[in-house]
């Protein structure tokens, strides 16, 4: 059965992303190897250890959908249409673009019930991924995420976007995770506890 899942990479001190956003501190890993695995994009590829580049193929293979927030959308510019894991993304948005008409394989949605009900839609048989920490959030909340999947970097970054925080309806509980031990990165996937 699809997965509606999410997939970050994370700080050892729980940040996604620095105060402004920033992610060169933690992306590293994306070329901490020798086996290059292409983008579905056809963009620069990753260049990772063995163990890395095995869960990327996973993520690029089984994935249908991609969900993620108006922000991560802007500062990617939409990734022209064409996101790199080569799936349909909907955007979590109340504010739709003026040339939203014009992106074929990007959908907008008000919420993110509706944002993860599309994406289903969209993804078929495979699984959905949220790319984005609020949309995680908010999903991870209303139940409606089966795995939250972390790739842990060893870096403090101090200060940042958490992946996590302010959880009204927590504890949220996890079955023992899977460990994927790579290089620059230590890959953990916790299925949600029902």
């Amino acid at each position: 059965m699809a997965q509606v899942y999410s997939h970050m990479t994370m700080s050892l001190d729980g940040f996604i992303a620095d105060p402004r956003g920033g992610v060169a501190e933690l992306f590293d890993w994306y070329g901490a190897g020798p086996v290059e695995v292409p983008t579905a994009d056809g963009h620069q590829p990753f260049r990772v250890d063995q163990a890395s580049a095995e869960l990327l193929r996973e993520i690029l293979t089984t994935t249908g959908a991609l969900v993620c927030g108006r922000r991560l959308f802007d500062l990617t510019g939409g990734w022209s249409d064409n996101h790199p894991v080569g799936a349909p993304v909907v955007v979590v948005t109340h504010r739709r673009p003026e040339d939203a008409d014009g992106w074929e394989r990007t959908h907008f949605a008000g919420s993110v019930p509706a944002a993860i009900a599309e994406a289903k839609k969209l993804a078929g048989d495979k699984n959905v991924c949220i790319a984005s920490a609020n949309v995680a959030q908010q999903a991870l909340e209303l139940g409606l995420m089966d795995e939250v999947n972390v790739s842990l970097v060893p870096v403090l970054m101090g200060e940042g976007i958490p992946y996590f925080t302010n959880l009204a309806a927590a504890p949220h509980r996890f079955h023992d995770p899977v460990v994927i031990a790579g290089a620059r990165a230590t890959h953990l996937r916790y299925a949600v506890r029902r």
